[in-house]
């Protein structure tokens, strides 16, 4: 998706789009298991090998300032270093392969009554410390969702050592399978005559 953008009401003249995600990874999202097709999986592990803490525009979200809490001294009731990125969903999703859509929505910053991502910083004395804190837990969720949604690929040595495993275990199962069947038909064979 190429070009795309975000609302302009929450876009400055600056930003550029989060990642683009190809046509062919956009498919309904409404399957009901939730599982996803193997292109759309091979396509949201291209755009998250792709996505970077930098390449989250800046402004795809509202940013805001408050006063903080905790230690700080009288600098914290003097100065608005707090930072509050909220992104909402609908502007983000679109720009996120729908794989990880289901998990995005679970994050554990999602606020359910607004309908965005809520994240908070107030790690730093400094707003633009807090500011680029936001946007790294941002790229932190994505991150968790990605590999949350999307299972990892079996590399080709793996699965010949999980295929051999399953055939000696199959010809462990066979051989204790036959030996008990020999002791059982041994028994029968010994009568007392």
């Amino acid at each position: 998706m190429p070009g795309a953008r975000f609302p302009a009401a929450s876009i400055s003249l600056t930003t550029r789009p989060l990642l683009a995600v190809a046509p062919s990874a956009r498919f309904a999202s409404g399957r009901s298991n939730g599982e996803a097709a193997p292109e759309e999986l091979q396509a949201a592990r291209k755009w998250l090998a792709q996505l970077h803490a930098e390449t989250i525009p800046k402004g795809i979200g509202e940013l805001s300032f408050s006063r903080s809490s905790g230690p700080g001294g009288q600098n914290v009731n003097k100065v608005n270093s707090k930072a509050t990125l909220k992104v909402p969903l609908d502007a983000l999703l679109e720009h996120v392969p729908s794989a990880l859509h289901r998990d995005i929505r679970t994050s554990r910053y999602v606020a359910e009554r607004s309908s965005a991502i809520i994240i908070q910083a107030d790690d730093s004395r400094k707003q633009n410390d807090n500011a680029h804190s936001c946007y790294k837990r941002l790229y932190e969720a994505l991150v968790e969702a990605g590999h949350a949604a999307i299972p990892g690929e079996t590399s080709a040595e793996q699965a010949k050592r999980v295929k051999d495993l399953q055939e000696s275990e199959n010809e462990r199962r066979l051989k204790t399978k036959k030996q008990h069947s020999a002791k059982k038909s041994s028994r029968r064979g010994r009568g007392d005559d």
